[in-house]
């Protein structure tokens, strides 16, 4: 099927710390609007074609988050918190009212503290491919979080090669996690790896007790554990799918896009 691209605009608002960040909007301004996050070491451009699948009145903002793709900063603190800043300055610069949160792998905690952040705008919370590894989303211990982030601190490519890897079925095409290794171990720095440790510290148990807009969480179906269902399935609704890999979202723009038209926008 022929999909007409969109028309973006590419636009910017300022933040304290010398933060410029950079997003692109399209749609009518009165439509059903859907704020889009993308992952750790990832950027807005991941959604291009996932925007041009949906539905043409919806309002989609695409965001860079600080020191991501095209936005830049100079601050020092790289929380998941803070991130959600960064998305709640774009609803505010758009005089967003009502909107869905979307965001893929580390953008999906940043989802959930901008639904945390934002009660009365955010109207439901999705995750792509994130909340349910339970081996980096919920708070660990003091010395599985040192374990975890040493990988990084002594040998930052190895780092990104385990996540490429942890985030791939078996029969990924091997080409693919070399695309993905290498946009992700190119992140800007010191971000990448302050941006890591934020999310090895996020306290996702807390940030689901003060969240109280629905969440969705569409898992890549041989990613999910029978653990993560047990310990979460009450708190928010997992979805599996079968659209690729932990990237599906650039694998699969049309089903993403049809995933993500389906959650309520009321």
């Amino acid at each position: 099927m022929t999909t007409a691209s969109r028309t973006r605009k590419n636009l910017e608002v300022q933040r304290l710390d010398h933060t410029t960040i950079r997003y692109t909007a399209s749609g009518p301004a009165g439509g059903p609007t859907l704020a889009l996050i993308h992952g750790w070491a990832c950027d807005r451009g991941d959604y291009d074609a996932v925007t041009d699948h949906l539905p043409k009145d919806y309002r989609v903002l695409a965001i860079d988050l600080a020191e991501h793709g095209e936005s830049r900063s100079t601050r020092d603190v790289w929380t998941m918190e803070e991130f959600a800043r960064d998305v709640a300055a774009v609803l505010e610069a758009e005089s967003v009212d009502t909107c869905v949160v979307a965001g893929h792998s580390l953008g999906g905690a940043v989802a959930v503290e901008v639904g945390r952040l934002l009660p009365d705008t955010v109207s439901h919370v999705v995750a792509l491919d994130a909340l349910h590894y339970l081996s980096l989303f919920p708070a660990l211990s003091e010395e599985q979080t040192d374990a975890m982030l040493s990988v990084f601190r002594e040998d930052f490519a190895s780092g990104v090669r385990g996540l490429v890897e942890a985030g791939s079925p078996a029969g990924t095409d091997t080409a693919l996690k070399a695309s993905y290794f290498e946009k992700m171990v190119a992140v800007r720095q010191p971000a990448g790896l302050r941006s890591i440790e934020g999310l090895m510290h996020w306290d996702m148990d807390a940030a689901l007790r003060a969240t109280q807009q629905p969440i969705t969480v569409f898992a890549i179906r041989d990613l999910v554990t029978r653990e993560a269902i047990d310990r979460y399935g009450d708190r928010f609704d997992i979805v599996p799918v079968d659209l690729g890999s932990h990237h599906f979202p650039v694998e699969a723009p049309e089903g993403t896009a049809a995933l993500l038209s389906g959650v309520g926008t009321e």
